[in-house]
């Protein structure tokens, strides 16, 4: 299953720096970030697939349990500052899984406040 080939590291600072939180070989979805003492506080973040590193898609939202506005981040790719796309400081959810969402399947999550199956939930 491509979501065990995922990999996201994500970094409180700019460049990759200050304090970082890995996750690794699984889809992923944070409904709170607090539950990591990590709200609101994302700056940086590398994302990969390690086997089609075109087939991952990393989703920040900037409220609780996937609501409020979001980015949207596929294939694989480094991001030294989120501030460049209007979200640095932002984050306090995210969902990040071994494919390409649709924008139809993302606005779905917001709606419905439920991540796609077979990824690991985690609630504070």
């Amino acid at each position: 299953m491509a979501n065990r080939d995922v990999r996201l590291a994500l970094w409180s600072g700019t460049n990759f720096s200050v304090r970082r939180i890995l996750f690794r070989r699984g889809g992923v979805a944070v409904r709170d970030l607090g539950a990591f003492r990590f709200n609101n506080v994302l700056s940086s973040f590398r994302l990969r697939n390690v086997v089609q590193s075109s087939e991952v898609t990393l989703v920040l939202f900037s409220r609780i349990n996937f609501q409020g506005s979001f980015r949207v981040f596929r294939g694989s790719q480094n991001v030294a500052n989120l501030g460049a796309f209007n979200f640095n400081n932002v984050t306090s959810s995210f969902i990040v899984v071994g494919r390409n969402l649709t924008n139809a399947e993302i606005a779905q999550i917001q709606r419905t406040g439920r991540p796609p199956r077979d990824i690991l939930i985690i609630r504070q």
